[in-house]
């Protein structure tokens, strides 16, 4: 059978491991128990963890064992790696419902059925250790002054590190260490940004149980202008269809970079690559249809195919002038909010199309705000009720974007 080291290599996923010939070999040799970690900060997995998803999909596909680690523990402290400055603490009922979500999502991609893989929280046994008995057997075996050459703790020493933080890498390390002895994990995935904490449970699980164990860390999803997949003006794109719906995501992925659309679609869909390889041949305005298979995989596997087809129709429909289609974004509003006017500014800032008035009158000076298909050509532009069409208006923001607003 294919070995999965491979698959990840050629379809662009791994960043780096530990003793790479070895984890190739045992990958290629073994069904190999492996697990990664969701803190659960939010009440939706995105777009960004959905690349996540996809290697533990590749890993269970050739045999192996995904262990899906929900962060109920850490995310009490929270991760400091790439943060400038502490994370909002969380209650645990925040917590505990945002892990719940991430399990419901997580279980629609990944088969945990009779032993062919686990959801863990670490806030089983997080929130039950006896701090000396921790500190005496496990911190013992790291060195502060090592940890302090750690990028995730070096950045924040000028703007200061509280303790809580600091133990967030023993933390993570002994879940390794726990996951090890219950489910005989032998192998902890994750973004590349979490390279100093899995090295952490790595060499634990290896100085206490005194077996090979290995860490991988695939890339992050970075567009080719330096911006993180999954990330817009207006915020995240969620894997929620309430929070994004099917549309918006299609969208998104269809308006992809040029140089991005071959990359994305091997990491994030499952076709085969002999088939990608004749959408990379595609050049110029052909490669629209690179993007368009791309926004279609993704919106089908998350959303499903009925999804997918109404996006793709939606999408058509825009294209071709149609604005009448259903699946158009759209948001209702009283008709009440509209007897004295609305500046449209604030109004294209309340659907979350700008993030601020500078932007807004920036697009507007280069001509890329529309009201029912006419330019708005003055940022002080008032909106009142007589100004919605049978209680419907269309506001389109550059090329691309539409937004329909309707009174009720």
């Amino acid at each position: 059978m294919e070995n999965v080291f491979d698959v990840l290599t050629e379809r662009g996923y791994l960043d780096q491991c530990t003793y790479e010939d070895e984890l190739k070999e045992l990958l290629g040799n073994e069904k190999v128990p492996f697990y990664i970690g969701f803190d659960a900060t939010a009440d939706s997995l995105t777009l960004g963890h959905f690349l996540q998803i996809r290697v533990m999909q590749h890993m269970q596909k050739h045999g192996h064992i995904p262990v899906a680690l929900l962060g109920g523990g850490t995310t009490t402290i929270g991760d400091p790696s790439g943060k400038s400055d502490m994370r909002t603490l969380m209650d645990r009922e925040t917590i505990d419902y945002n892990a719940n979500r991430f399990k419901e999502q997580i279980s629609k991609f990944i088969d945990f059925s009779d032993g062919k893989g686990y959801i863990e929280n670490n806030a089983d046994w997080l929130t039950k250790l006896n701090f000396l008995d921790f500190v005496r057997d496990i911190g013992i075996h790291f060195s502060v002054n090592r940890m302090l050459t750690f990028d995730c703790y070096k950045n924040r020493m000028e703007e200061g590190l509280t303790f809580f933080e600091f133990s967030y890498m023993l933390m993570q390390s002994y879940d390794f260490l726990y996951l090890y002895r219950k489910h005989g994990v032998k192998l902890q995935v994750g973004g590349s940004d979490q390279w100093s904490n899995m090295l952490g449970g790595y060499e634990l699980v290896r100085k206490i149980e005194q077996d090979k164990v290995y860490a991988m860390t695939f890339k992050l999803l970075i567009t080719a202008a330096g911006i993180k997949m999954g990330k817009t003006m207006a915020g995240a794109i969620w894997l929620d269809p309430k929070k994004t719906t099917p549309y918006e995501m299609f969208q998104y992925l269809r308006n992809s970079d040029d140089r991005d659309v071959i990359k994305f679609m091997k990491l994030l869909t499952m076709l085969p690559m002999k088939e990608i390889a004749k959408y990379e041949k595609l050049e110029g305005s052909e490669i629209n249809k690179a993007k368009e298979v791309l926004a279609y995989e993704v919106v089908k596997d998350i959303h499903g195919k009925e999804a997918a087809d109404s996006a793709l129709e939606a999408s058509h429909s825009l294209f071709g002038g149609d604005k009448d289609s259903k699946d158009i974004p759209s948001t209702e509003m009283e008709k009440s909010k509209f007897e004295e006017p609305v500046g449209i500014l604030n109004l294209m800032s309340e659907l979350g199309l700008i993030e601020s008035n500078s932007e807004g009158r920036r697009l507007i000076k280069q001509g890329g705000v529309s009201l029912d298909d006419e330019k708005v050509t003055d940022p002080s532009l008032e909106i009142t009720a007589d100004d919605f069409k049978d209680g419907e208006i269309i506001i389109k923001k550059g090329k691309k974007v539409y937004h329909k607003v309707i009174l009720k």
